[in-house]
């Protein structure tokens, strides 16, 4: 049984969604960036989801844009985010961890190679973040030949046969974008995703992760009401690291300590 498998099932008992923690890693420096992990952790996050540091992450706001210039201009490599996540896999062999990337950062080391490397970090699923479903096949082939799960995207307004075979096509979980636009927390978000939610189910599509906007426990709430298995915050936890210079570990510490209790209904 996979990571995520065991983390849904573990959770369902307990009538738990699953909260998912994301941060730029090399933000602000890789030291800070392993005590950010452990800290993620420690607060309660059932699941990361981490950012390797990119020149154009056009599904990002400017809230993660502003911390991958951060981790860029110490020049962190996709080979020391590899290094940072070995060493959180040995400290917590049972978290699941998803990367979130561009197809750029796949392709420049070879897509087989980027999946086998993954692999070897500990790393359980990648979403590549600028690939759609239709040209996903060879991320597929390349994910699942090095034992990563494929995780695709979702939104309100993708067509049911694209549902239908990314639902097919992705493992782990399904990352359903609670909002139009980019990554952030400053926009409303709403959850009238009835349709889209039903759909996935009928087709036996993974188990649905909002994110994009989720930022406050009632934002937690509202998805798991709406039928989300779980959700993922990203900008609101970036953002603390940014205002908390030094004291970073334990800002995020109690949000997701704040976020994850709202999981539990």
């Amino acid at each position: 049984m996979n990571r995520y498998d065991a983390m849904f099932r573990r959770l369902a008992p307990r009538g738990e969604g699953a909260f998912g923690a994301f941060v730029m890693l090399g933000d602000p420096d890789l030291a800070t960036s392993a005590d950010m992990l452990d800290a993620l952790v420690e607060g309660g996050a059932d699941m990361l989801e981490v950012g390797i540091p990119f020149s154009d992450p056009v599904a990002d706001g400017p809230v993660i844009q502003a911390a991958a210039v951060r981790a860029l201009g110490r020049g962190l490599t996709p080979a020391d985010c590899f290094d940072l996540l070995r060493d959180f896999r040995v400290r917590h062999p049972d978290v699941p961890v998803g990367l979130l990337t561009y197809a750029n950062i796949v392709v420049a080391r070879g897509r087989e190679a980027f999946y086998a490397a993954a692999q070897a970090a500990g790393v359980d699923s990648v979403l590549v973040a600028d690939v759609p479903v239709f040209e996903a096949p060879p991320y597929l082939r390349a994910a699942r030949a090095a034992a990563v799960a494929p995780v695709l995207i979702a939104a309100p307004n993708t067509p049911e046969a694209t549902l239908r075979r990314l639902a097919a096509e992705g493992e782990g979980y399904t990352y359903c974008v609670a909002r139009a636009g980019v990554t952030g927390a400053d926009e409303e978000v709403r959850f009238g995703h009835s349709q889209l939610l039903g759909t996935l189910k009928a087709f036996g599509a993974p188990p649905p992760v909002f994110g994009f906007g989720i930022s406050r426990p009632d934002h937690v709430a509202a998805a798991l009401d709406a039928g989300a298995a779980g959700v993922i915050s990203g900008s609101a936890i970036v953002r603390l690291i940014a205002e908390h210079p030094g004291a970073e570990a334990d800002a995020v510490r109690g949000f997701v300590a704040d976020m994850k209790a709202a999981t539990r209904r």
